[in-house]
């Protein structure tokens, strides 16, 4: 099932939906003084536009300096770029000001699966009446200037599978409006900063990077409503600190990102929750009985962990679930209607456990190994129990308008 987290990778015919809602934050800005907020009306320009309007001058010498700094345009979306005329240009839009109607403004840019190579230059920093900025599946490189840090409206920024490098790009924490980061698919590298989770964020993508360390303390912060870290090589535990994004967050994707530990009871808080994977893991311990309180949940995937005990009744009776991955652990019994999910229609796999009298299990060897070191998630919630022998590394990248993968096989395909 594609994942509700997609939506937010828009197609033209949705732009102006979306900064319809975006508009509280514009007249909010606008009260307080900050740089004017618009109100855009998405269309592009039929009219000449002239130097008159120093607005669209500024956008004509970003525009013409990123396209100095383009080396590949296979399909010639850029071949228009030329003239004062910015708001014909291909993947161009413009809008009436808020604070002038009769003044135009470069308001979106979207030049998703242009399949184009370049940078990214510092004159980026002059559209400052930018809304959006949609770079999906392009072949973008090199590092985001400091100047985007200029961009104040900004309220969605997708740079999603391309071929960006260095560390997290601090510059978007500089962004006041932003509200969806897309920067999955590339090769950032590093730990991911703490001020990411104290951001006013709804949707967060960094999957299918390079990102290292520990998933900061602070994550229950946030004010997302998705959260997306699959596909890092990232350690150590999930903090328990995740309970205070429960009035916010409703998908939380770990899939991959060698996370150890038991599962903290605190992911049962979430109340929102729908989608929760932390599957290909090395998560111990049983599953939490706090999950039973998750009556939205109707996917999860716990498969190709390390977790033992009982597959409790709680959780396989949860009224929203429609989909659940338990494959690849270390389960010994199920409780109740847990043995016959097929009689509630729920989709399961429960293979290559340690289930008595269920067909494709582990070896009586296996399962003997797991009993005799029992993990105590109260002594030691963060590791320090039964280690099997299954590690994950990162997935190879997949493209970025696939959904990702809630089975515990995916089948990753090569980037664009």
């Amino acid at each position: 099932m594609a994942l509700h987290s997609l939506s937010f990778i828009l197609p033209h015919a949705f732009i102006f939906l979306l900064l319809h809602l975006a508009i509280p934050y514009y007249n909010t800005a606008a009260k307080h003084g900050h740089h004017p907020g618009r109100h855009y009306q998405y269309r592009h320009q039929s009219h000449h536009s002239h130097v008159s309007n120093p607005r669209l001058y500024q956008a004509y010498i970003a525009l013409q300096a990123w396209k100095r700094v383009i080396y590949s345009d296979p399909h010639n979306f850029t071949t228009n770029w030329s003239g004062l005329s910015v708001c014909n240009y291909s993947g161009v839009y413009c809008a009436a000001a808020l604070d002038d109607p009769k003044t135009q403004v470069v308001a979106s840019i979207d030049l998703n699966h242009a399949n184009i190579a370049g940078l990214l230059p510092e004159e980026l920093g002059l559209l400052t009446d930018l809304a959006i900025l949609h770079l999906n599946s392009n072949r973008f490189c090199g590092i985001l200037p400091q100047t985007l840090a200029n961009l104040e409206l900004l309220y969605e920024l997708d740079l999603s599978n391309n071929r960006f490098v260095g560390t997290f790009p601090s510059v978007v924490l500089s962004m006041p409006s932003l509200h969806y980061l897309d920067i999955r698919y590339n090769e950032f590298e590093g730990s991911l900063p703490p001020e990411l989770f104290k951001k006013g964020l709804d949707a967060v993508f960094v999957n299918n990077n390079w990102f290292t360390s520990v998933i900061p303390a602070n994550l229950g912060r946030t004010s997302f409503s998705v959260l997306v870290l699959a596909n890092n090589n990232f350690s150590g535990c999930l903090p328990p600190s995740i309970a205070g994004s429960a009035d916010t967050l409703e998908e939380l994707l770990l899939i991959n990102i060698s996370l150890s530990g038991c599962l903290p009871p605190e992911v049962g808080f979430l109340y929102k929750l729908r989608v929760l994977d932390v599957s290909l893991n090395n998560v111990e311990g049983p599953i939490p009985y706090s999950l039973a309180g998750l009556a939205h949940l109707e996917q999860l995937n716990l498969g190709h962990n390390m977790m033992t005990g009982v597959v409790p009744s709680g959780v396989c009776i949860l009224p929203s679930l429609v989909n659940f991955t338990f494959s690849y652990n270390y389960f010994c019994e199920e409780e109740g209607i847990c043995a016959n999910l097929t009689s509630k229609g729920i989709a399961y796999d429960e293979s290559h456990n340690c289930l008595p009298e269920k067909p494709f299990q582990r070896s009586k060897e296996e399962c003997q190994a797991a009993l005799e070191h029992p993990v105590d998630c109260f002594q030691h919630p963060c590791g320090g129990g039964f280690r099997g022998p299954v590690a994950f590394a990162p997935l190879a990248a997949v493209p970025a308008t696939a959904p990702l993968p809630s089975s515990p096989s995916p089948s990753p395909s090569s980037h664009s």
